[in-house]
């Protein structure tokens, strides 16, 4: 028993250690030095491949001082970036990226300094994922200054581009911060991808930190409910121009200035903007490499937007936000039973915070009523949260979200938390309601040097406390430990609180928890190569599908680090992977459930079951297909190639909006098989591309071909293996033939045979334009030498 616990337990660690080497490739990989020169000459052109793609850094250009460099840096097994990179640090840290939301192929990819004067980034097949403006100039040059700017120049030395003008997340000393520019952070910790937090001049010509989340957005610096000058800005001054000094010094034209608590010449420097919305100076320790804080906007980090609220979620990562402090499960409970039955007001009641104010997204602004009144207000909207009441004035501000919670001692404000009358006698909430931030930056970070105390000297007292503490949590966590072992065959079920978080939405299930949803797999909406999918609710009232794989024959560590890349995947146009279950012999997978089924139900139903698709329908489909693969063949982190796309894998929301499933199961199933076992598993017959028979690498151009077919079969309304061409049966055959004599047709100046052509099902009723549209697509996606075939991301570009 004391065994099975260790191996979960080494399972669960060695799963953080693998996402933590996905999300932070720089500190664990080792570094590549090639010999990089200061310029590089138009028309020359770098391949990712002509260093290695198994390091992290490749270097094109160094700065004459060796202080930077600039080339391609990895930022997945295979996906790769062209960015500016302090050299002198230990980890590489990057202070510019060309391409931070479009990472690169690592094999093929390149560099092109073009002879008409443009330097661009292109990927594998050709597609230019980045380029400079300076096509059809007297650009002769490209060069790394040893202050870190990149810039391209024409044979006078003037300059004509560079990378000053357009930062990433960070601001370089000597790098002006003007009216056209902005720092946008980073969407997470070890992730380059753009995040939600910008800072940049505002139209009032002062310089702000908003927030711009997916459902909101505000300014949160500086104080957005003060006046400028109570801030300490000018709005007068429209030069609206900031630079940081090398000494550590900032100025701005708005009268913002700080300085850094190391101020002196000989210090490396960057203020970054970072993942969680603090703008901080870091100075990097010439000795260690290291960097440490010399400054920061925000030393109570809850203050930022988005991140208050009532106590910390995880003091160690801020981007976590901050949550009430009360029982998840009963909280949770509270907003079902709320969502469905919003007018039962009887069963809520408020728990008042005292001189406090949540900022902003007030859905009503009432004047001089009662506060029984305002009160109504709240309990009479499903949406309110919370409502704040200034006594004496009689203003009523109904809440919509809980951000920015803060303490507001005048005018006098207070707020009025709405929650279930059960659980007004939970603990967390007979006690006060602290909603204030109780946790310093330097107590998140204690590598931080900045707010050192002024004295050094050792004080026992402290040590003594501190080791007391630390060995009474170690004692609490050996008998926790020993209790946990004994009772871990007999806990009835894993609840909420033990999944372990893979990622954002993204958890491990138990396989008693999934019988209980699928009752017991009873309901199967289909089955295929890879194993059979069965509806499921969740506790929490979600639809899932839950897929039953039968050839993982991976081990469980493996297992859980591919999934832990596949779970970070997200399109529109993909099916949201939720979670996993691993459990001895069973390996699951669950899904969002798609209310209209696959494809192939509705577009091959003569039986009239299902409404016939309608032409607007399917040219829709085919762009959200286009565009499903286009993200997993150029987008994502990790390229996935499909290698089983066919009606029944494209499923139809509610909307009839397509969406992509079982992308990344040739992760999953048979591993290091060959290309024979991975056509017999992942194929099948009229949509496997001729690259699979020949043995042949496979490429995204496989799900081309198949993509190909989908595309003819929208049109015609008929599965192609049904195609009679010249008495042969040979699907491969049919395909083969069809589109040769499609190829004439489509030559041809007479489109009359389309009508004939088109599923007779829409008598007549589609755009035929979109119509031979589609076909030539078919037509390209569909030749037997791969290499004319189109890229994904070139044929979304066409249907748009």
């Amino acid at each position: 028993m004391v065994a099975m616990a260790a191996t979960k337990a080494a399972y669960i660690f060695s799963t953080s250690i693998s996402l933590l080497l996905l999300l932070i490739p720089v500190a664990l990989a080792k570094d590549h030095h090639t010999h990089g020169t200061s310029y590089l000459e138009r028309g020359s052109s770098v391949f990712i491949e002509d260093g290695t793609t198994t390091t992290t850094t490749t270097t094109i250009l160094a700065s004459p001082n060796g202080l930077f460099a600039c080339g391609f840096y990895k930022v997945a097994t295979n996906a790769f970036v062209f960015s500016i990179w302090f050299s002198g640090s230990s980890a590489k840290t990057i202070a510019w990226t060309a391409n931070r939301d479009a990472p690169v192929n690592g094999r093929g990819s390149r560099l092109a300094f073009r002879k008409d004067g443009s330097m661009a980034l292109l990927d594998y097949d050709g597609t230019t994922v980045w380029s400079t403006n300076t096509t059809a100039t007297r650009a002769s040059r490209a060069e790394l200054l040893d202050s870190g700017n990149l810039i391209i120049m024409d044979p006078d030395g003037r300059s004509l581009w560079t990378s000053f003008d357009s930062p990433t997340d960070t601001l370089l000393p000597s790098q002006p911060m003007t009216r056209n520019i902005k720092l946008v952070s980073a969407s997470a910790r070890g992730l380059l991808y753009s995040g939600f937090y910008t800072l940049y001049f505002d139209s009032d010509n002062e310089l702000r930190l908003i927030y711009n989340g997916p459902d909101i957005s505000s300014i949160y610096w500086p104080a957005p409910f003060n006046q400028p000058w109570v801030n300490g800005r000018t709005t007068y001054n429209s030069s609206r121009y900031a630079v940081l000094e090398q000494t550590g010094k900032f100025v701005a034209s708005d009268n913002f200035t700080f300085e850094a608590s190391d101020l002196g010449d000989q210090v490396m420097r960057r203020l970054t903007l970072d993942y969680d919305g603090n703008l901080r100076l870091y100075s990097l320790d010439a000795t260690s490499r290291d960097w440490s804080v010399s400054w920061m906007a925000f030393r109570r980090v809850c203050d930022i937007h988005g991140l208050c609220g009532f106590e910390v979620v995880d003091a160690s990562d801020w981007s976590k936000g901050c949550a009430p402090n009360v029982n998840k499960t009963a909280s949770w409970d509270y907003r079902r039973r709320h969502k469905a039955n919003s007018t039962a007001t009887q069963d809520f009641s408020f728990k008042k915070l005292a001189e406090t104010d949540f900022y902003g997204y007030d859905s009503n602004y009432v004047q001089q009523v009662s506060i029984l009144q305002c009160r109504r207000m709240c309990l009479d909207n499903a949406d309110c949260k919370a409502f704040a009441y200034r006594q004496g004035e009689g203003t009523c501000y109904t809440k919509v979200y809980l951000f920015n919670g803060q303490s507001f001692a005048y005018p006098p404000n207070d707020v009025y938390l709405k929650v279930p009358r059960r659980l007004l006698s939970l603990p967390e909430l007979t006690s006060t309601l602290a909603h204030t931030c109780r946790v310093h930056e330097k107590e998140a970070d204690s590598s931080s040097q900045m707010f050192q105390d002024g004295s050094s000297k050792f004080k026992f007292g402290y040590f003594l406390s501190s080791a007391l503490t630390l060995l009474f949590i170690e004692v609490t966590l050996i008998i926790a430990g020993c209790w946990i072992v004994y009772k871990w065959e007999r806990r009835p079920e894993i609840t909420d609180e033990g999944y372990m978080i893979i990622s954002s939405q993204f958890r491990v299930f138990s396989y008693k928890e999934l019988q209980k949803a699928t009752d017991y797999f009873q309901k199967e909406l289909g089955s295929g190569g890879s194993g059979a999918v069965y509806k499921g609710v969740l506790d929490d009232e979600r639809k899932v599908a839950v897929k039953k794989l039968n050839d993982a024959i991976q081990g469980e560590q493996e297992f859980r680090s591919e999934l832990s890349v596949i779970g970070r995947i997200y399109h529109m146009n993909l099916v949201r992977i939720w979670g996993f279950c691993v459990e001895k012999t069973c390996k699951l997978l669950v899904s969002e459930f798609i209310e209209n089924g696959s494809l192939a139900t509705v577009l091959f139903d003569y039986q009239s079951l299902s409404p016939v698709l309608q032409w607007a329908q399917r040219y829709n489909i085919a762009v959200g297909v286009a565009k499903g693969l286009a993200y997993l063949h150029h987008e994502c982190l990790e390229w996935i190639v499909h290698c089983d796309v066919k009606p029944e894998n494209i499923l139809l929301d509610k909307d009839f909006e397509p969406k992509i499933a079982d992308f990344g199961l040739v992760k999953l199933l048979q591993r290091g098989s060959s290309a024979q076992m991975l056509s017999r598993v992942h194929g099948t017959r009229g949509y496997i591309a001729p690259e699979w028979a020949l043995n042949l690498p496979i490429t995204g151009k496989a799900d081309v071909y198949s993509y190909g077919v989908v595309l003819l079969e929208l049109v015609k309304g008929i599965r192609v293996s049904s195609w009679m061409v010249e008495g042969k049966e040979e699907v491969e055959m049919a395909v083969r033939c069809s589109t040769e004599i499609l190829k004439e047709k489509l030559a041809g100046e007479d489109h009359s045979w389309i009508l004939e052509f088109v599923d007779y099902r829409l008598d007549g009723e589609f755009n035929h334009s979109e119509a031979l549209m589609m076909l030539k697509i078919a037509v390209l996606c569909v030749e037997e030498e791969r290499s004319r075939r189109p890229s994904m991301s070139q044929v979304v570009e066409t249907l748009l």
